[in-house]
């Protein structure tokens, strides 16, 4: 018997074993973590949500033997707040990494913000519960020394320290603006030094999932952490793959980096199987945020949000619902769906719980621990009351239940449903009922609307709104002194 043979065995096997779900006490003391996020892919665009242009059977075989979340989450439609909630647990609005003077809404290169050191990140939590911790792939929280990944309780870190669209060549495009005459070749890291610059993209899949597999393997004997933040599918129009994949996708160049991310997991997964790991492994795969699609929706060659409405960069579905698997055989139930919403806010309390932390109470976190969801007790539902939408500092939205409600707002920053020349409206969706938010039924409801217009307002009250502070709100990290470009050393 062959080693593909052998092991598509012992996979079936160990998927009939651990078909059924096992109690709270017989999960493993201090499991290992795994957190897979991608890079601006879209809801629709892996086959277990739904796509049939990409080829996906690793992440099909996640689904089949794991849990997938409908409703799950991010806090922004754009990298920087959205990787800043994941890694606080908390809206990047209270944590000030929302936006700042200098940068807008995402940091660049030689920035003087990043995420403060004050905050406690999800790296810190797990630590002091005694887990190694290490971040493999893209950063993007600053990139001065003082906010790097290692300053933030990653013991180890690979990969760039923020986009990959973010290059030399950009910043010279960008001229004074930004500072991008200043900005570097783009870097890449280990640890806080500059290994390689510019850094081959096509590349970074495959040597961040060889990085990874090694990781994992000296730290096999110890309960472990890796945050993979992916770089593909990225924000360039032509996203990077090796020689492997370059060229192989019916979709282009988007569909080349979905098929090798795609035999990214499966190098992990395979790899934890094969250590004896996999039981005692909660893995966790998603997106940072919706795709940016294209204007003609059946070109999909800039990715796939359907059946959700809206792109990327905004407050639509499309952008902050992304595709959701967990992995964890004998634990994670195989073949389950969870449609409750749920956030990467979550993560943070969640995996500390599991590991035998408390949540920090000197401050607010926003998530919560939804570990019955994710091992499905019975009767488990939504932690949330109530989630908002922000772009930047507007408070656009907001969803409670089943309902998401636009606030009748000035439009001109941006909106997923309405053109900027059009007045301000409310709009309520029912996200089960409606699943592409086609149909606005708030004179239908007047009594959600109006409850969900006083959710709003707590929000505002605590989370602020244009041109309001929240009382709830927190201070983002700044250096003193003059930024720094991450350069190779002379």
């Amino acid at each position: 018997m062959n080693c593909r043979v052998a092991f598509a065995v012992f996979a079936l096997a160990a998927l009939s074993v651990y078909s059924q779900p096992l109690t709270a006490d017989d999960l493993p003391e201090q499991p290992n973590f795994i957190v897979v996020f991608c890079d601006n892919l879209g809801y629709g665009d892996i086959q277990p949500f739904g796509s049939t242009l990409h080829r996906t059977p690793h992440l099909n075989r996640m689904a089949t033997q794991g849990r997938k979340f409908t409703h799950f989450c991010v806090t922004a439609g754009v990298c920087t707040p959205s990787r800043a909630s994941l890694i606080t647990g908390c809206y990047s609005q209270r944590v000030g990494m929302h936006q700042n003077p200098r940068d807008g809404h995402v940091l660049r290169p030689i920035s003087p913000y990043g995420l403060s050191p004050d905050e406690i990140t999800i790296a810190e939590s797990l630590k002091a519960q005694g887990y190694a911790t290490a971040i493999i792939g893209k950063w993007h929280l600053g990139d001065q020394t003082e906010f790097l990944p290692t300053r933030q309780g990653f013991d180890y870190f690979f990969g760039v320290p923020y986009s990959d669209d973010m290059t030399q060549a950009v910043g010279r495009r960008l001229g004074d603006r930004l500072d991008g005459n200043d900005w570097p070749p783009l870097p890449l890291m280990e640890n806080e030094v500059v290994v390689e610059a510019p850094c081959d993209r096509n590349g970074l899949t495959k040597r961040y999932t060889e990085q990874a597999m090694r990781w994992i393997d000296e730290h096999r004997d110890e309960p472990f952490f890796l945050y993979f933040p992916q770089a593909m599918p990225g924000s360039t129009r032509a996203p990077f793959s090796s020689d492997a994949f370059r060229g192989k996708s019916e979709n282009g160049p988007w569909g080349d980096s979905i098929e090798e991310l795609d035999w990214s997991i499966g190098q992990l997964m395979e790899q934890l199987m094969k250590l004896g790991l996999a039981s005692k492994t909660l893995v966790i795969w998603t997106s940072d945020n919706g795709a940016p699609i294209n204007r003609d929706l059946n070109d999909l060659s800039r990715g796939s949000n359907r059946p959700l409405h809206g792109r990327g960069y905004t407050t639509s579905e499309g952008a902050f619902r992304v595709p959701t698997l967990m992995w964890q055989p004998g634990h994670v139930r195989a073949g389950t769906v969870c449609d409750e919403l749920v956030t990467t806010m979550d993560l943070l309390p969640t995996l500390t719980k599991l590991a035998g932390g408390e949540v920090p109470d000197d401050r607010t976190i926003d998530g919560h621990d939804i570990a019955p969801l994710i091992y499905s007790r019975p009767d488990a539902t939504s932690p949330y009351e109530a989630f908002y939408y922000y772009h930047r500092d507007q408070l656009q939205a907001v969803r409670s239940g089943p309902w998401k409600l636009f606030l009748p707002i000035d439009t001109s920053g941006g909106h997923p449903h309405l053109a900027k020349s059009d007045p301000p409206q409310t709009l309520l969706f029912h996200l089960y009922d409606d699943v592409s938010c086609q149909r606005n039924v708030a004179v239908r409801h007047p009594d959600v609307v109006q409850r969900l217009m006083q959710i709003a307002d707590q929000a505002r009250e605590d989370l602020g709104d244009q041109g309001r502070p929240g009382k709830g709100q927190r201070a983002i990290g700044k250096i003193e002194g003059q930024p720094q470009p991450q350069a190779m050393a002379r």
